[in-house]
């Protein structure tokens, strides 16, 4: 065995050898040219690495596809937050608010002339009277049966000259007539209440009568003014449905004043006219109204019976209307004053007077005898021509003036 081994070994390892060098031979090229070819590609790749890369255009990209919108389950919407509100300390100041300018006060009216407005009346009474005791020692009978003449000539009414005689015979001397007067006049006129005209009640309901001539419309007017000027919503009634020339002039007053007017067809039922005003001023909120009627004479029944009848419609739509019946006298009317108050007093309740044209009559002292036997007010005086010359009665500067001569 060990003798085969011996000679098997050595045939073996020269086979083995033989094989290893063929192996040699046919694969060594083979691996040289892979050695040189790996060399190249690292070389090319250290190159490749060293150098910038050039520019490229992008390509262009598709729109990816739109994906399908997910699938939202709804839940209750949460509460909106709320901001915070801020401690006071924080707040921002707020914007000041300007205060809306006051109303401008109506300017002070006029106070009237009741010297230069008596002028004529004072001089047919205290001028008279003190020219005819002027220079006298005594107050005989003689100059009393002067001062008596005086005084029934002044037509003022029978019954205030005889109490203003009885003042005049109470004086001590001739210089004390004419004080003695005056306090008995000023005595007639503050036994007369003299409410003042309230227009605060809404509206305030003023009927005004008169005869013809006597200045009723004009006076309308200057009422119509004086409150406009004092901030009032006016409404005149043309009740004086008789006259075209009568509505149209008021209708010029309500232009001139700023006041509504209600008017109705010439010769209509003036008191629809007057009913229909009123209500007019209620819906809209007038403070006064103003009530014109046709001129009358206080003789004719048929007339005084329709002045009723204004009164009675006015108050259908309002219980406590007429608030006030104001009668217009002509100053130039002397006596016949009173008879007008006393007629027209029978057929509507009177409140007051406006006596107009006072500074051209010289029968001014007719006040007196309209205080003294009618015991009505005198509430408004007219001297002078302008819008603004219709003045409140007062009592103390009218007998003031009425009995201070020219001097």
């Amino acid at each position: 065995m060990s003798e085969l081994l011996s000679v098997l070994l050595p045939a073996l390892t020269l086979a083995f050898c033989a094989g290893a060098a063929v192996t040699f031979v046919v694969g060594f090229p083979r691996a040289v040219r892979q050695s040189r070819a790996r060399a190249a590609r690292e070389a090319a790749e250290r190159a490749a690495r060293r150098a910038p890369a050039p520019a490229r255009s992008p390509a262009p990209r598709s729109e990816p596809a739109a994906a399908p919108p997910p699938v939202v389950t709804a839940e209750p919407a949460a509460p909106a937050a709320v901001a915070p509100t801020p401690p006071p300390a924080l707040r921002p100041a707020p914007e000041p608010v300007p205060e809306p300018a006051p109303a401008p006060a109506p300017e002070p009216r006029r106070a009237p002339d009741w010297l230069g407005g008596l002028r004529k009346s004072r001089g047919a009474l205290a001028g008279r009277i003190d020219a005819l005791l002027r220079g006298r020692a005594e107050l005989d009978a003689g100059a009393l049966e002067e001062v008596e003449a005086v005084l029934f000539g002044a037509d003022i009414g029978v019954r205030t000259a005889e109490q203003l005689l009885e003042a005049a015979r109470a004086a001590g001397s001739p210089g004390e007539v004419r004080p003695a007067l005056e306090r008995a006049a000023l005595e007639m006129l503050d036994a007369v209440p003299q409410p003042a005209i309230d227009v605060a009640s809404s509206p305030h309901v003023v009927l005004v009568v008169g005869v013809n001539g006597s200045g009723k419309t004009t006076s309308i007017g200057k009422l119509a003014a004086r409150w406009r000027a004092e901030g009032k919503a006016v409404v005149l009634a043309a009740g004086d449905t008789y006259r075209a020339a009568a509505i149209d002039q008021l209708a010029v007053w309500a232009e001139r004043t700023g006041a509504d007017l209600v008017r109705g067809e010439p010769g209509g039922d003036p008191a629809a006219v007057a009913f229909d005003a009123v209500k007019h001023a209620r819906a809209e909120g007038a403070d006064v109204v103003v009530v014109d009627t046709a001129g009358r004479l206080q003789t004719d029944q048929g007339l005084m019976d329709e002045l009723a009848k204004v009164a009675r419609v006015i108050r259908k739509e309002m219980p406590d209307a007429p608030h006030e019946t104001l009668l217009v006298v002509d100053g130039n009317t002397g006596q016949n004053a009173i008879r007008q108050a006393q007629e027209f007093s029978r057929a509507v309740p009177l409140t007051g007077i406006v006596l107009t044209k006072l500074d051209g009559t010289a029968k001014g002292g007719v006040v007196l005898g309209i205080a003294q036997e009618v015991s009505l007010p005198v509430r408004y005086v007219g001297i002078g021509e302008g819008v603004d010359d219709l003045y409140d009665f007062v009592a103390a500067d009218f007998v003031r003036a009425l009995f201070t001569p020219e001097g």
